[in-house]
């Protein structure tokens, strides 16, 4: 199979998912037995964990509203003062911080959070959200397509500056992908402010165009249409498996990443089965199934490790201080946006 026939077959399927999934609310919260939930998950995976969720309990109806995490913040934010929803699935932690800030969630300790690892724990007991899972940061390198332009395999960020990658290297944009942010936010707290937008100014000059899909990038790499996707490192590990002619970078100097999160919103009308949602959510059947599609998860289990995921990426997860990401988040995205938006593609 072609790598271009592998990026039809995953355009063809996401699409089928987000037809699936996709769900607009005009009406007032959910009451017993059903519940709504906003997520940012990848729809692939997402499709997996609403199904394991059905099928353990079947009698909680899920209407499930997914999209790009940017999407989902700036519909969280709007509806505020009268949110649509009950719970939060699978969005980005930083992002979490900032709704709590605005004092929309309530407070829920569930059952085994205990067994978590201290760093996808809300501090405060009982916490006003709970980590999951996390994901980082990779570089899907096409090794057909450099050989054709004699380009060399980059080992750190820095590389990515060297002009000889013009107009092959494709990243998410920050601004409505957590996947971006994440890489943004780790160059930051790697570089330091000054050398950090130095780096990416001149990545700047390499970039063919800003997704608004985190694993969009490593998908055209694998497809041949650029040489370099900034992406996630186990959608490289998944195409390189189905026979994509990519590695699976993790850059030398340290990668940023991101834990995904729940939590319950304060008006909920269904706290009963939002409560049994979120206990599902740190349980060892779902933490298997995150860890079956994510790079660490909240607690071990025996799930392996997917093929062709890079032995060397927990290791080079950088110390990522989540509040500081959360509180600067706004003005990192408006300075982002002032200075390379220019190359983001249409959103569809």
């Amino acid at each position: 199979m072609t790598a271009q026939n592998l990026l039809k077959m995953g355009q063809s399927f996401k699409l089928r998912i987000s037809l699936a999934l996709a769900c607009v609310m005009t009406s007032a919260l959910a009451g017993a037995g059903e519940l709504t939930i906003y997520s940012s998950v990848e729809g692939d995976n997402l499709k997996n964990f609403a199904s394991l969720f059905s099928k353990a309990h079947p009698d909680i109806k899920v209407n499930w509203v997914r999209d790009s995490t940017g999407v989902i913040q700036a519909r969280a934010i709007a509806e505020k003062d009268n949110p649509r929803h009950d719970l939060f699935f699978g969005h980005a932690a930083s992002n979490l911080m900032t709704l709590d800030a605005m004092n929309l969630f309530l407070p829920y300790r569930p059952v085994g959070v205990e067994k978590l690892d201290e760093k996808f724990r809300d501090k405060r007991d009982p916490p006003n959200w709970t980590g999951l899972w996390g994901f980082g940061a990779a570089i899907c390198f096409n090794t057909i397509e450099a050989k054709k332009r004699n380009l060399p395999k980059p080992e750190k960020w820095a590389d990515l500056t060297n002009p000889i990658y013009k107009g092959q290297v494709v990243m998410p944009n920050p601004v409505s992908s957590g996947t971006g942010f994440l890489n943004v936010s780790g160059w930051l707290q790697i570089m330091g402010k000054d050398k950090a937008w130095a780096f990416m100014d001149g990545l700047h000059q390499n970039i063919a165009s800003y997704s608004h899909s985190g694993s969009k990038p490593c998908e055209q790499a694998a497809a041949g249409e650029y040489v370099i996707g900034i992406s996630l490192p186990l959608r490289g590990a998944n195409l390189k498996t189905m026979g994509a002619p990519i590695d699976v970078i993790i850059p030398t100097d340290g990668i940023g990443w991101e834990m995904q999160g729940v939590a319950i919103m304060k008006t909920t009308k269904n706290l009963k089965d939002a409560q049994t949602f979120v206990n599902w959510s740190v349980s060892e059947p779902a933490m298997d199934a995150y860890a079956a599609r994510a790079e660490v998860v909240a607690y071990p289990v025996k799930t392996p490790k997917a093929q062709n995921l890079p032995p060397e990426l927990a290791s080079r997860m950088i110390k990522n201080d989540f509040a500081w990401a959360s509180e600067n988040q706004p003005a990192i995205l408006a300075e982002w946006r002032k200075r390379y938006d220019s190359k983001t593609e249409p959103k569809k």
